[in-house]
């Protein structure tokens, strides 16, 4: 196969195992949105389930529903308050609700679906994207009490979101479980009485024990990433490796320019490659001079401009062949860069690597290959 990204699934039922021991005690969700975070979202939801995970997190109704109709019966919540969620009932799947609006919202569609909504109500602690503010969280409760007095749902569950949860230490952390512990209080003497209580993601699932309640919302760590300074613990083995084969190497003389506006010129008779991948496919575009390939045992450079569907490797006068395998990124056994790596090289996170992998990129995964 030209390009793949191999998805090794026993390793996210390892992490997923790995993980649930870690945090003995809470339960743990598998957020598998953005399609398992560019691994594939229904493989990545069984294999997290196959791993221990009671709960699997997505965005939206339609990240939910394509678990339900692939089989999926675990419980799952929509992270986000958008959108109509009829079907989301219908079917069995958690809401979240940050505002009186959509509480509104929610509590019509229970009606047309005729079956209570399960909700969860989010106190925004600091990190101000959704979720109620302190100002606003008495009248979320109140008017999902209400609600739920009509039987139209019952709130199941409150929860946040650190903002800095991968810069440990930071004031922030406590600060926010602090202001999630008032909220949680405000709720409760209301009168709601959670399942659970979540606000732990990756990072602080990692390295906050006290943020850990009922729940743990693992999402980077179950493939292996994190956001944490540099990385995932080593006890969490990344699951997907970034593959293509040479699609044609030739042979240049010094002095030749390599890719648009020649912002690489060969200073020596050299073999190129050529990687059939771009930035359609996720290879940033800024790669371009980052050592950032391994091949034939150890890495090269992206020569010049990484274009939509294919870029250069400056490979000396090492051997190299058309249908010869590069790696971009792997779990780093055999000195392959990882995703950590090329994160660190461009400035921005492993996730971003993974969940840019373009869908013209087959998933391979074990048992699959051919």
């Amino acid at each position: 196969m030209d390009r793949q990204a191999y998805i090794d699934l026993g390793a996210i039922t390892g992490n997923v195992a790995a993980l649930s021991e870690w945090v003995r005690g809470s339960q743990v969700m598998a957020v598998v949105k953005a399609d398992g975070y560019g691994h594939g979202m229904v493989p990545a939801a069984r294999a997290a389930l196959a791993g221990g995970a009671s709960w699997l997190g997505v965005v939206d109704t339609a990240e939910a529903l394509a678990l339900r109709q692939a089989g999926i019966t675990a419980p799952v919540l929509c992270l986000m308050s958008f959108g109509e969620p009829d079907e989301a009932i219908a079917h069995g799947v958690d809401l979240s609700a940050g505002s009186v609006a959509f509480v509104a919202k929610v509590a019509a569609a229970a009606v047309r679906a005729d079956r209570p909504a399960r909700l969860h109500l989010k106190a925004d602690t600091g990190l101000s994207r959704g979720g109620a503010t302190a100002r606003d969280w008495p009248d979320l409760v109140d008017a999902a009490l209400d609600a739920q007095a009509r039987d139209l749902l019952r709130v199941v569950g409150l929860w946040s979101h650190f903002a800095c949860a991968d810069l440990p230490g930071h004031p922030s952390i406590k600060a926010q479980l602090a202001a999630f512990t008032d909220a949680v209080a405000v709720a409760e003497k209301a009168g709601v009485i959670p399942e659970v209580r979540h606000i732990a993601n990756t990072a602080a699932g990692l390295t906050v024990p006290e943020s850990r309640l009922d729940l743990v919302r693992f999402g980077g760590a179950s493939y292996g990433l994190s956001t944490l300074p540099g990385g995932a613990p080593s006890w969490l083995r990344p699951a997907m490796s970034l593959r293509a084969r040479l699609a044609m190497v030739k042979r240049v003389p010094a002095g030749t320019g390599v890719s648009y506006g020649h912002r690489y010129v060969t200073s020596r008779e050299t073999t190129l490659g050529l990687v059939p991948l771009g930035y359609a496919d996720g290879v940033p575009r800024g790669a371009a001079g980052l050592s950032l390939v391994s091949a034939r045992g150890r890495r090269w450079p992206i020569a010049g401009t990484v274009c939509m569907d294919q870029f250069v490797v400056d490979f000396g006068d090492e051997p190299v062949g058309a249908g010869d395998e590069v790696v971009l990124f792997g779990p780093g056994d055999d000195g392959e860069p990882t995703a950590q790596e090329w994160g660190e090289a461009l400035g921005t996170i492993s996730y971003d690597l993974a969940t840019g992998i373009g869908a013209r990129v087959p998933r391979i995964y074990p048992g699959d290959l051919k």
